[in-house]
């Protein structure tokens, strides 16, 4: 889920709660690459023991990426997708297990949204080549320079959808992936793996957040297991939240505003499409070496430390003299669900309660003011007390008017700033047009400016006297057009109009015209306004105005149940496009807040069918995709070929309402039941549900029974061994297309080896099953420890502390010595960094552990393209065989991290196993414990 500003928002508010990662490099000798040993410490001084990875976020950058050339192929894209999870890895370097889930299909109230964002990526697509199209058309008439247009087809980014060849192949990819890891890499040896793909149902962030839940409720939980969940969306910080997990950590991509980008025209730095001259390029380099390439800047990461927002969030919902007694946990649960009011996926915000006009902190001042009168907290394990919340709203309510004068005001005074900065700019430009105007047409300059008798000793070389020559005449091209030529203009304010006299764009100008505003929020009236134009109702039409606020209320209590509980009904969704007033939720505390049980998500290709536009029918059957084109078609309204977007408001299209008919779900079944026959057999798998499949490799302690059931063929599901799998608990059956050690994995990518001498297995997995009338507590588990406190302590000058001024935590490792450099290492740096310009490979950033050759490497055929040898072996896969150590020896966790070992040190370790640093067995359940060590010092037992 997207929320749009709020991790700006916190990560403002909340300063502390980010770490920058510490990501070890991989050093290289002789241009190879030395792999990396994740199975040493990791370098951030914290051990994670459960990896997650919201895999949609991984799939879209590394498809369509935004900084760099794109993929050539879907095998260049597998790779990438490699390279993005090892990268990942060895940040986290996760010690139990790995969990990896890509979006399947979604609920209903989800799908709405998923057609949104799908229609407008097909609109804007089109919209922008039109575009591309006619600026190009236009360069071209007026002499200007454009290279040859690129003919290749583009990818469309909704093939990333459960029930498409991509999804499917995607999958098969990841099964090799991981059974090439589990041979391969030391960091993997003891590591539980379990691959979610798009044929289970429901979206990755939630899937994760329902096997958490499920091992949570099991009396073999370790409560004081350490999460990392990697995501960009928003809603994950919410999510960690909501598990009460007392150590969660989000890992994500550090944003970077404002990247630059090529023109799409030119492919040139520094200007739009839209803002494009057509002028040839310029040299790149002394010897124009870096004409065909982009600055990429590898992406950072950053650590999103939840127990620390958990401190600030403390600090802020204490509350004093209260008529019940004061619950940490419930109050953190009420903060969640008010996040809701802002915005989520599945309902439209509010219009008074803006995040970037402070709507949260509004929000929280006022429950702050109203929980005394409410008798308790708004929320409990996921439920929802509607007569409490209908005191917030109608508290809220009060000062919607006064908001939305606010919000006139602000923007008024905003679009006043601009105009005066707009005429600054333009009085500069002025000024420097009437100073070209006035020299002469043309003047020597650079290496050939006239000099002074006797100012120089001897003429200098002249350097590059063709490229020089060629400036100047440009130069005086330029001067020409703009002085003499007959098609120049000046705009009303004296300024010469771009691009010749030709004004492209209307907003350039102060008579941009903006879309008109027919509610006006801050004039009287404006509820009246508001239902006439968005509802098409009167406000005075009572029953409609409560149906509204009705359909809302459930929305509230279905996402909140979805995020505490599970999926309370895949088939709701809000239907309407617009949300209700604060003021209007009055009377909701009798409102009926249940939803059917029994219901079951939509199959993968009837989610296609709902959510894709018409442009993207080749990923669906022949006669379905008629059903979107043909006008005979029954369901031909759902497919519009152009639709509005109602700013609402707003500046940007993107952020607009798109007014698009909602799905009538029989209508769909009832089209479709016509075309079911025609689904081939490949077709009919792809479009049946799937469930997780778990990984482990040979030395881990479930290998050997996993191999049993496939020796004795039980086909009945079993139970998994706690003591086995560090107190992971579900069920287990046979798998179709398992792998099997001792049978090769065949490469779904053609230019990567085929694994001949496989140990890894995989079966089915499924989490443990509860009555669906379970209740999951959202509670802190007991034995749980909490994390020393990182914030400054309110009292801290009034304690003394000897006069020690505080000291700001930086990581995760209070004891962290801070280390200073001198002014010698600078120097030796100066001299040993290259000072030459390099561009690194776009697809080669992490090799993995085999880079020296293989044996196993598949032959190139003939006119194929070299692949970076992502998965060739650097060791033999029995090398791991190595002597048994006579003791289990589990190394002690440090505060701080290893050093990096010399290269001659690595070369030496390639041959030794680094013993696993969990391979001691202990506990209630006898699975590896982790051992104590500095950092759990002031932590406290809840």
């Amino acid at each position: 889920m997207g929320v749009p500003a709020f991790f700006r928002w916190l990560s403002r508010k909340y300063p502390s709660i980010i770490v920058n990662c510490v990501e070890e490099k991989a050093k290289e000798c002789n241009g190879v690459k030395a792999p990396i040993d994740t199975s040493k410490p990791n370098p951030n001084e914290v051990e994670f023991d459960n990896l997650y990875l919201d895999m949609n976020g991984i799939i879209h950058p590394c498809t369509h990426p935004e900084d760099k050339p794109a993929p050539k192929n879907e095998d260049e894209m597998m790779v990438a997708i490699f390279e993005y999870i090892d990268r990942i890895f060895n940040i986290v370097r996760p010690r139990r297990l790995l969990y990896m889930a890509i979006d399947g299909v979604a609920p209903r109230a989800k799908m709405n949204q998923q057609r949104s964002r799908r229609f407008r990526a097909s609109k804007e697509g089109m919209e922008a080549a039109e575009e591309k199209q006619k600026i190009r058309q236009e360069i071209l008439a007026k002499g200007g320079f454009l290279p040859p247009e690129e003919v290749k087809e583009r990818f469309d980014s909704n093939c990333i959808t459960p029930g498409t060849e991509f999804m499917d192949n995607l999958a098969k990819c990841l099964r090799y992936y991981i059974a090439d890891r589990l041979n391969t890499d030391p960091g993997w040896k003891n590591l539980t793996v379990i691959l979610s793909d798009a044929s289970a149902p429901g979206e990755g962030e939630h899937k994760i957040m329902d096997y958490i839940r499920r091992q949570r409720a099991q009396p073999n939980h370790d409560p004081n297991t350490h999460h990392c969940l990697c995501g960009a969306d928003a809603d994950l910080i919410m999510l960690g939240l909501a598990t009460h997990e007392p150590n969660f950590t989000i890992i994500r991509e550090e944003f970077k505003p404002n990247k630059p980008k090529p023109c799409a025209l030119c492919n040139q730095m520094g200007h739009e499409v839209k803002d494009c001259q057509g002028l040839p390029r310029e040299k790149q380099g002394k010897h124009d070496q870096f004409a065909d390439s982009l600055p990429v800047a590898e992406q950072e990461f950053i650590f999103i430390r939840l127990c620390v927002l958990r401190e600030y969030l403390e600090r802020e919902l204490t509350m004093a003299s209260l008529p019940f007694t004061f619950d940490f946990e419930r109050s953190i649960d009420d903060w969640v669900f008010m996040c809701f009011f802002v915005g989520n996926d599945f309902l439209p915000h509010l219009p008074s309660l803006e995040i970037r006009e402070g709507a949260i902190d509004r929000l929280v001042n006022i429950y702050k003011n109203v929980v005394h009168k409410t008798g308790g907290y708004l929320t409990e394990s996921g439920f929802v007390n509607l007569q409490r919340v209908q005191m917030i709203m109608l508290a809220v309510g009060e000062v919607e008017d006064s908001i939305f004068k606010k919000r006139k005001d602000d923007d008024d005074n905003f679009k006043r700033r601009q105009k005066e900065k707009r005429k600054r700019m333009k009085a500069t430009c002025l000024s420097v047009f009437i100073f070209q105007r006035d020299q002469p047409a043309f003047i020597l300059g650079g290496q050939f400016t006239p000099q002074a008798l006797g100012n120089r000793s001897s003429p200098l070389a002249i350097s590059n006297p063709r490229q020089a020559a060629f400036e100047m005449r440009m130069h005086d091209r330029q001067n020409s057009t703009t002085s003499s030529s007959p098609n120049t203009s000046l705009t009303s304010d004296g300024s010469p109009s771009p691009a010749g006299g030709i004004k492209r764009k209307a907003e350039d100008s102060d008579s941009e015209p903006e879309p008109e505003d027919n509610i006006r929020l801050w004039e009287t009236g404006w509820k009246q306004r508001y239902y006439k134009n968005k509802f098409d109702v009167d406000a005075s039409d009572e029953k409609f105005r409560r149906k509204v606020v009705q359909s809302y209320v459930e929305g509230l209590c279905w996402v909140l149940r979805y995020y505490y509980q599970g999926c309370a009904s895949w088939n709701w969704y809000y239907p309407f496009h617009y949300a209700p007033f604060a003021s209007d939720f009055e009377g909701i505390a009798d409102m009926p807040s249940d939803f059917e049980k029994g219901s079951k998500p939509f199959k993968p290709l009837e989610q296609l069918m709902g959510v894709f536009p018409a442009a993207s029918g080749n990923f669906l059957p022949p006669t379905w995709r008629k059903l979107m084109t043909d006008p005979e078609s029954s369901i031909i309204d759902f497919y519009p070929e152009d639709f509005a977007i109602d700013l609402n408001g707003k500046k940007y299209a993107w952020q607009g309402v798109a007014l698009l008919p909602f799905v009538d779900e029989r209508r769909l079944r009832a089209a479709l039941e016509e075309v079911y026959p025609d689904l081939t057999p490949e077709e009919s798998r792809r479009n049946s549900l799937g469930g997780d499949v778990l990984f482990v490799g040979k030395h881990h302690p479930l290998c050997d029974f996993i191999v049993e059931q496939y020796k004795t063929k039980n086909t009945e599901p079993v139970d998994i061994p706690p003591e086995l799998c560090y107190g992971i608990q579900g069920k287990l059956t046979l798998n179709d297309n398992a792998v099997l050690p001792e049978q090769t994995v065949e490469s779904p990518v053609p230019m990567l080896r085929d694994l001949t001498q496989n140990s890894a297995v995989s079966i089915s997995f499924k989490d443990p099953q509860f009555a669906e009338d379970f209740v999951f507590k959202a509670v802190v588990l007991p034995g749980a420890k909490k994390p020393a406190p990182v914030l400054k302590p309110g009292d801290w000058e009034k304690t003394n502390n000897d006069g020690r001024p505080w000291r700001p935590q930086l990581g995760f490792n209070r004891d962290r010595k801070p280390v200073h450099l001198d002014q010698s290492v600078f120097r030796t740096l100066g001299h040993t960094m290259q000072r030459e310009r390099g561009m690194p490979a776009m697809y080669a950033n992490a090799l993995p552990l085999s880079a020296f050759g293989s044996p196993y490497a598949r032959p190139l055929l003939g006119g194929q393209q070299q692949i970076p040898k992502l998965l060739s072996n650097l060791r033999p896969q029995e090398s791991w065989r190595g002597p048994t150590p006579l003791f289990p020896q589990t190394p002690q966790r440090t505060a701080g991290a290893a050093p990096l070992l010399a290269w001659n040190r690595m070369l030496q370790s390639q041959n030794q196993y680094q013993p696993n640093q969990y391979q001691g067995l202990g506990g209630p359940m006898n699975y590896p414990q982790r051992p104590e060590d500095r950092m759990d010092r002031g932590r406290q037992v809840w």
